[in-house]
């Protein structure tokens, strides 16, 4: 649907995502949901990290046509200076460190006039500078919440009066962000992340916008705290553009056995369990979720993940969860390795709870489809992000529950515990599901009202006055 009928003929936005699933994801749909009002360009900058990348720019431009494709190679990338770090914060580094041959390219190979750029937040420090010289308009797609964005922003603020020392962080016009639930690399300076990070948060205030996956009734206080200048003096408009709608690719739903299982489950008798594309447990804590599970007595679907990347993850499952389990639960439960459609499974009417990592596209996806979340964040933003769920009432977090860096294994008891608890309150249910029909009105196309650096409109809208903006019609 264009804009009031109007025609594709501009403006022309390129979207550079950088990487890992959890940046990817969001890019796809962002400009899934723009193609439908302007000329949209997504760049792919190979080689990937992860097979799931790969295949997913391949699945978004064969079903996205009007999603014009642009690769780029990027150089040779020396990493002996980054012993032991993330593959994924190193994409990211080896990206920033090729920026300057990255907007050579898009503005010498773009089919169109670039109207403006939309990057990933972890390419901010190289490409936003770039764009004021060359005079393009540069906003960041936030892929993580609200509630970390004010974090983001508000942290080199915190550092430069707290160099070397991190403790609880007062995030000003809205709340106290505790050491423990800040990402463990920020405790360390030197850190690879934390130097992009504390870089990134400085160049938020030059971006010409923020888009953030997220709506007005989910994230109201951090999205008006921004707004109103609170976090951070002079910050650019933030526009509440989510929960961005998945993308129709056509797909065989991954692992086959699922899906069928589903359909033969009552309604909303199912708990999901999964902790996301990159998130990897120990085999200790995974047996004790396994027997946990086991002991609720639940029915349930489990995506077992042993490895950051998934090229390595090589481990069977019966080595993983302990002989005999899987024969134990087979009536109850199915429990896979391989890729499932997450969406498609949070929508299907046999689930009712959801336990979660809390990466922030899970959240949204949840919160899309009104399903109940059990919080257990692993690491990165999702501490924050659970406490969003937790304020929201999408979900309970269990805060003593362990995390990166941490000590001790949640234990079978407690889990089984948390997870009836979770399934048999109703209230939670109905909570849950008011979310889920507000996040759908806030992407639905007939919403009224103006999105665009107010915090208050709906989503969609927020969209489209964005186009009219880069058309010169405000």
């Amino acid at each position: 649907m264009s804009i009031s009928g109007e025609s594709l003929t501009g403006p022309h936005v390129v979207l550079i995502p950088s990487a890992g699933m959890g940046h990817l994801t969001p890019f796809c749909r962002l400009a899934a949901s723009l193609s439908d009002l302007c000329q949209v360009t997504m760049v792919s900058l190979l080689p990937t990290v992860s097979s799931a990348e790969s295949r997913h720019y391949s699945d978004i431009f064969s079903s996205y046509p009007r999603i014009h494709p642009l690769q780029f190679e990027l150089p040779p990338f020396n990493s002996s200076a980054y012993p032991n770090a993330d593959p994924f914060f190193l994409h990211f580094e080896r990206i920033n460190q090729s920026a300057s041959e990255l907007i050579s390219h898009v503005l010498t190979k773009a089919s169109e006039p670039v109207s403006a750029l939309v990057i990933d937040i972890t390419l901010s420090t190289s490409i936003v500078p770039l764009a004021k010289r060359f005079g393009i308009p540069c906003y960041i797609l936030f892929t993580a919440s609200a509630a970390m964005l004010s974090f983001c922003a508000y942290f080199p603020t915190y550092y430069d009066s707290n160099p070397g020392s991190i403790g609880d962080v007062q995030i000003p016009g809205l709340r106290t962000v505790p050491a423990e639930t800040i990402p463990l690399a920020l405790h360390n300076p030197k850190h690879v992340f934390s130097q992009l990070f504390i870089r990134n948060g400085r160049e938020l205030v030059k971006a010409d916008g923020l888009l953030v996956n997220t709506f007005k009734t989910f994230e109201k206080d951090s999205l008006v705290a921004m707004r109103d200048g609170h976090v951070k003096p002079g910050f650019p408009p933030v526009i509440a553009v989510g929960p961005l709608l998945p993308v129709n690719i056509p797909t065989n739903s991954g692992v086959p056995q699922v899906f069928p299982w589903l359909d033969k489950q009552p309604e909303k008798s199912v708990v999901y369990v999964s902790f996301g594309s990159r998130t990897a447990m120990s085999k200790e804590q995974i047996r004790e979720l396994g027997l946990g599970l086991e002991a609720s007595r639940c029915r349930f679907v489990w995506v077992v993940k042993t490895a950051v990347v998934d090229t390595h993850d090589n481990t069977e499952l019966e080595e993983v969860l302990g002989e005999g389990f899987l024969e134990r639960v087979k009536d109850r439960g199915v429990v896979v390795k391989g890729w499932v459609e997450q969406e498609e499974l949070l929508r299907h009417k046999s689930v009712g709870g959801f336990i979660s990592h809390c990466g922030w596209n899970s959240v949204t996806e949840a919160a899309l489809h009104g399903v109940k979340v059990l919080a257990w964040p692993r690491g990165g933003d999702q501490r924050i992000n659970a406490g969003v769920v937790a304020r929201s009432g999408l979900g309970v977090w269990v805060e003593k529950w362990s995390w990166e860096g941490e000590e001790g294994l949640v234990g079978a008891a407690e889990i089984a515990e948390r997870v009836k608890e979770m399934m048999a309150d109703e209230r939670l249910t109905a909570t849950a599901q008011k979310l889920g029909e507000q996040a759908q009105m806030a992407m639905a196309p007939s919403g009224t009202g103006t999105g665009t650096g107010t915090g208050t409109g709906t989503s969609h809208q927020g969209l489209v006055d964005l186009v009219r903006k880069l058309k010169g019609g405000e």
